[in-house]
């Protein structure tokens, strides 16, 4: 009887506290009600008047104001505006012959590229930056794009930018449905329309990208250029399509000259630079390894005792345009017994030095859900990836096997050597954007580089200790 008093005691006062938090509320709400229709009824109460009672009830704000956001201030809390024009007209039109008319919100200029399609959700500051994109017209099949704006350029503690994937815009238009003229986000300094009008950049908004992707899925990754202005508005488009992929593009995006990070780590890495990405080195030296970043045609081979371990990077173009590099690591495989590690352009190069032959995908894939499965243990990774050209892995060379494979098409997403420490994979770990499953690869090559380095002090001190041996008994 107790029991069931205290139940209906304990449910009475529940109501009751319920019931005076509801009123609570709905007296609250009905007051800031009451305000902005006060202010509403009041004609002289201005619009910018309007917008400071809401702010400060809470709620969301809209301002027309055209400056940037910047971080750490009150302006980066609300939505800013695009001041690039979007008003020219600008057309995408395939070698295949179809048409796609939008509008232009970046540089006003016409270009040339290979039309490829990324299913990126959200990072589109680190793909249009990033180097393989090169040569690329690049299209979103995420709706709305440029919604959070661009980040600064600012660099982390090593010098390497903490946003971007290059110092520069590295693909040559972008093709979207929804451009977002509103941004919005804590980081962002400028819009993507002004980023793009900045590097000299053309971007379309506008086109009916399922369509396009469509396109591309049927007949594969097309040759294309972007018309902006009077020669859009005109029509006369010609058929002219240079083919970016004849050119060296990795020549073009490779560092001239070395480049040293985090030079007091404990092992060096040497990067053989075919369009190597900030976050790439960033995985490194954040694991204490000193990297040096030497161009893609520089002949490692005379310098490999100074390097415990060599990185071959990711890069754009046709591997086809790349036999110096692929001739030098010929040697490095025949000569060089200390780990190696390759991403993306770098898995290709590997592959073509150790005897493979590359070829090019239909459409390429590029995104950030991409699967891959390990041929080691069974286990499937969801893999960021962005290439267009893949190894035939039909046939193994003799002490090499397959590492990854891709679960939807099936093409070669990496490859191993069976009894030294030489691996490397088609997509990249190191993500930026995507997911971070297989982030884990760096710490393993690094485990090897280690590994190996402390087996060769310890093998070098045992040969120190027999030559020792060896004099003491001669002078006997």
């Amino acid at each position: 009887m107790y029991c069931h008093a205290f139940e209906k005691n304990s449910a009475d006062y529940i109501c009751d506290q319920s019931h005076q938090y509801i009123k609570k509320r709905y007296t609250k709400m009905s007051i800031i009600a009451q305000s902005a229709a006060s202010v509403l009824r009041t004609a002289s109460v201005s619009r910018t008047a309007l917008r400071n009672l809401v702010a400060t009830r809470g709620l969301a704000m809209v301002t027309d104001r055209p400056t940037p956001m910047v971080a750490g201030t009150p302006s980066a809390f609300l939505p800013a505006v695009s001041t690039s024009s979007g008003n020219l007209p600008a057309s995408l039109k395939m070698k295949t012959g179809q048409i796609f008319n939008g509008t232009s919100f970046g540089a006003h200029k016409s270009i040339f590229g290979e039309i490829v399609f990324t299913t990126s959700l959200v990072g589109y500051p680190e793909s249009m930056s990033d180097p393989s994109y090169g040569g690329q017209i690049l299209v979103f099949t995420q709706p709305l794009i440029g919604n959070y704006g661009v980040p600064s350029a600012e660099k982390d503690i090593h010098g390497l930018l903490r946003h971007f994937e290059s110092d520069r815009i590295q693909v040559q238009g972008i093709i979207v449905n929804d451009y977002a003229t509103r941004y919005s986000h804590w980081t962002a300094v400028e819009s993507l329309g002004d980023w793009c009008s900045r590097h000299g950049v053309p971007a379309i908004s506008g086109i009916d990208t399922r369509a396009v992707t469509h396109l591309l899925r049927e007949q594969g990754s097309t040759l294309g250029k972007i018309a902006v202005g009077e020669e859009a508005l005109d029509g006369k488009l010609d058929d002219y399509f240079p083919d970016p992929n004849l050119r060296n593009l990795v020549a073009e995006v490779s560092t001239k000259d070395p480049l040293q990070y985090n030079p007091e780590g404990d092992v060096k890495i040497a990067i053989i630079d075919c369009g190597v990405k900030q976050n790439i080195i960033r995985c490194l030296v954040a694991r204490g390894a000193a990297v040096t970043v030497l161009p893609w045609n520089y002949n490692f081979n005379k310098v490999a005792d100074q390097f415990d371990g060599l990185f071959i990077s990711n890069g754009p173009g046709s591997p086809s345009t790349c036999a110096e590099t692929v001739s030098n690591l010929k040697v490095t495989l025949d000569t060089y017994q200390r780990p190696i590690f390759g991403i993306c352009m770098g898995n290709l190069l590997l592959g073509m030095a150790a005897g493979l032959e590359s070829y090019k995908l239909p459409y390429g894939n590029r995104g950030h859900n991409q699967p891959a499965i390990n041929q080691t243990n069974g286990r499937c990774v969801i893999t960021s990836q962005n290439h267009g050209y893949a190894l035939k892995d039909t046939h193994m060379p003799v002490g090499w096997r397959k590492f990854f494979v891709n679960a939807n098409d099936r093409s070669n997403e990496g490859i191993r050597h069976v009894s030294r420490p030489i691996f490397s994979v088609q997509f990249h770990p190191e993500a930026k954007g995507g997911p971070k499953d297989t982030e884990y690869l760096f710490s393993d090559f690094l485990d090897q580089v280690r590994a190996d380095k402390v087996k060769r002090q310890s093998a070098n001190v045992f040969f120190d200790q027999e030559i020792q041996r060896e004099a003491a008994v001669a002078f006997a």
